[in-house]
């Protein structure tokens, strides 16, 4: 773990989420309650502007970005909406500045896209919210990710977003204050259960599906490994060490559905992710998806959502 930290900024873009803010600042807030002194000093900055609206349209009075200055330990990005698109030259210089004065950076819910978006992640471990995990990777395959719920490396500070900052906060209060004044936040907030930073973000198979068998938990979990080099359903019978017309038998039965319906569909909300997120070309979002072809691509993906990735992608508000 890294220094002590005591002042801590809060970049907040428009519709930034929530409930990770508040899961990022309250656990400080609490902490200054119950030390009866200010630990934390919390800063928050605006992206664009001086007001800045939540994703419940409630409105924050922050700092403005060209007079928030240096004075930090740790700056922190909020955001939400779609950070793989989001543009903001200002905000990247600051980002920048502040590196390169060697203020420790973090990111919550969307936050760390903009760090690596601005280079800023480059050689350093971090992590994302799943849903941008695997657009991420497609655009640049170098980054150090990690599905965790917070990583902290070389002065980055990165969560998932939700409620996992509560648990990235109760590190730094442990590491800043000792494990009691920790224990006493989490107890203030009736969290009895305090995760750890390689804890994963989603539920598992078997949460997810409400499934046991473990040949069928193979089976997915070989699905998810291989969107991009699709298996046959043979190849995943065998490697699952079933034969393939029984467990053709458990997908009906306890999924509904054949094995490569299952796995068509699998892959194609991974190639809807793609085309909401990224400006990856459609003929790329294709082939990461396991399509060779991109207009059989675009059929399948038409018949399966009603509208082409194209048109999509266009009338589409982030």
């Amino acid at each position: 773990m890294e220094n002590t930290i005591s002042h801590i900024g809060v970049i907040l873009t428009d519709q930034f989420a929530l409930m990770s803010l508040a899961s990022a600042t309250e656990p400080l807030r609490a902490a200054n309650l119950l030390s009866g002194k200010e630990l934390y000093k919390i800063t928050f900055i605006a992206a664009t502007g001086t007001n800045v609206t939540s994703s419940l349209g409630l409105m924050t009075n922050a700092v403005p970005l060209a007079d928030a200055g240096y004075d930090y330990d740790l700056v922190l990005v909020a955001a939400a909406g779609n950070p793989l698109q989001y543009e903001n030259k200002p905000l990247n210089r600051y980002l920048c500045a502040l590196a390169s004065k060697h203020v420790k950076l973090g990111g919550i819910s969307g936050g760390p896209i903009l760090l690596a978006r601005a280079g800023l992640l480059k050689n350093k471990r971090f992590t994302v919210h799943w849903e941008h995990y695997d657009a991420l990777q497609e655009i640049d395959p170098t980054y150090l990710m990690e599905r965790n719920l917070f990583v902290i490396d070389q002065g980055r500070y990165t969560c998932a977003g939700g409620v996992a900052p509560i648990d990235m906060m109760n590190a730094i209060i442990t590491n800043d204050h000792g494990e009691a004044l920790a224990k006493g936040v989490n107890d203030w907030f009736i969290n009895t259960s305090i995760r750890q930073a390689s804890d994963p973000q989603r539920l598992g198979l078997v949460e997810k599906y409400a499934i046991h068998h473990p040949a069928l938990l193979s089976a997915i979990e070989l699905m998810q490994n291989h969107l991009s080099d699709p298996l046959s359903s043979n190849q995943i019978a065998s490697l699952s060490n079933i034969g393939e017309r029984q467990l053709s038998r458990l997908f009906q039965r306890y999924l509904g559905k054949k094995i490569n319906q299952f796995y068509a569909e699998m892959r194609l909300e991974h190639a809807h992710h793609l085309v909401k997120q990224t400006s990856l070309p459609i003929v790329e979002i294709a082939i990461a998806s396991g399509y060779e072809s991109a207009a059989y691509f675009s059929q399948k993906f038409k018949t399966h959502y009603g509208y082409s990735p194209t048109s999509f992608r266009k009338n589409h508000v982030t």
